[in-house]
C-alpha cells in the first residue's frame, strides 16, 4: 500500500497535518546492548517540527544527535517512545513504506559526499529517480533542473574527481532535492570543506530554506548552527536546551 494511503487511527494523525507539524518524537529512547550493560544514546527526547522550519541539532560527541538523526531519516528504530513524520507512525510502517520515506520524503546529505566516483554530477542526481523507476526523460530533466538549482549546470558532465569539495558537496544537494523531499536532512555538511566553501553551502541553504524547503541540519558547530533559525541542544541523550534564534 502506497505510504499516502496510510490512514488507519493508530497510524495516522491528522492534526498533526492541520498543524504543520512534519516531525514528532515523543519520549524516543535508544539503548545499545553492550555486553551486560546498557548505553542509553537517547533518553526521552520529545521534539516537535514544523513545515519550513530550518532547525539544528547541536551537541558534542556522544551527545545523541547522530542517533536523534538517523532515528529522524528512518535509517534506525527506537527502543521506546514514539516518531511521527507527516502524521503517520513509523513504527506502523513496513519496508517497503519506509524505503520510499527515504527515497521521496527526506533527502539526505552527508559530510562524505556519497557520490559515484566513476558517474558524473548529472548521473549522480540521477540515482534516486532510477531506484523509483522515473522515466527517462522525466529523470533527465529533474536532474539537470537540480544541478541547476545548485548552481552547477555548466559542470553536470564532470565526475567528482573534476569538482571542488563545494561542487562535490552541491552535487550532494541537488541529488538530495531532486526527488521534491518535504525534508532535507544534512549531517555535518561542512565537515569536510574548508571555512569558505563551508559558507558558502551554507548560504545555499539558507536560499534553499528561502524557497519553503523544511532543513535540520545536525553539526557541532556553532558558527553553522548559527545559520539555523532555531537551535535544539543535545547532551547525554537528552534534550538540554531548545529555542529560537530568530
Amino acid at each position: 500500500m502506497p505510504v499516502d494511503e496510510i490512514t488507519s487511527p493508530q497510524s495516522y494523525r491528522e492534526d498533526l497535518v492541520t498543524s504543520g507539524i512534519v516531525i514528532q518524537t515523543e519520549d524516543l529512547w535508544k539503548t545499545y546492548e553492550m555486553g551486560a550493560e546498557q548505553l542509553h544514546a537517547l533518553r526521552g527526547v520529545s521534539i516537535e517540527i514544523r513545515k519550513g522550519e530550518y532547525v539544528a541539532i547541536m551537541g558534542p560527541s556522544g551527545s545523541g544527535k547522530s542517533t536523534l538523526m538517523n532515528l529522524i531519516g528512518c535509517l534506525d528504530t527506537p527502543t521506546k517512545g514514539s516518531y511521527w513524520l507527516a502524521g503517520r507512525l513509523v513504527s506502523q510502517l513496513d519496508d517497503d513504506e519506509l524505503a520510499y520515506i527515504r527515497n521521496k520524503e527526506i533527502g539526505f546529505v552527508f559530510q562524505t559526499f556519497n557520490l559515484l566516483p566513476r558517474a558524473t554530477a548529472l548521473h549522480n542526481v540521477e540515482l534516486p529517480m532510477i531506484y523509483n523507476g522515473t522515466p527517462a526523460e522525466e529523470r533527465l530533466g529533474r536532474a539537470k533542473g537540480a544541478l541547476a538549482q545548485v548552481d552547477l549546470a555548466e559542470r553536470m558532465m564532470h565526475k567528482p574527481n573534476e569538482l571542488s569539495g563545494g561542487q562535490r558537496q552541491r552535487v550532494a544537494i541537488a541529488r538530495a532535492l531532486v526527488n521534491n523531499p518535504s525534508i532535507l536532512l544534512a549531517d555535518e555538511p561542512t565537515g569536510n570543506l574548508d571555512s569558505q566553501t563551508g559558507e558558502e553551502i551554507m548560504a545555499l541553504f539558507a536560499r534553499l530554506h528561502q524557497s519553503g524547503n523544511t532543513i535540520i541540519l545536525v553539526t557541532h558547530e556553532q558558527d553553522i548552527a548559527a545559520h539555523a533559525h532555531r537551535v535544539i541542544r543535545l547532551r547525554d541523550g537528552k534534550v538540554e536546551k531548545d529555542e529560537r534564534t530568530r
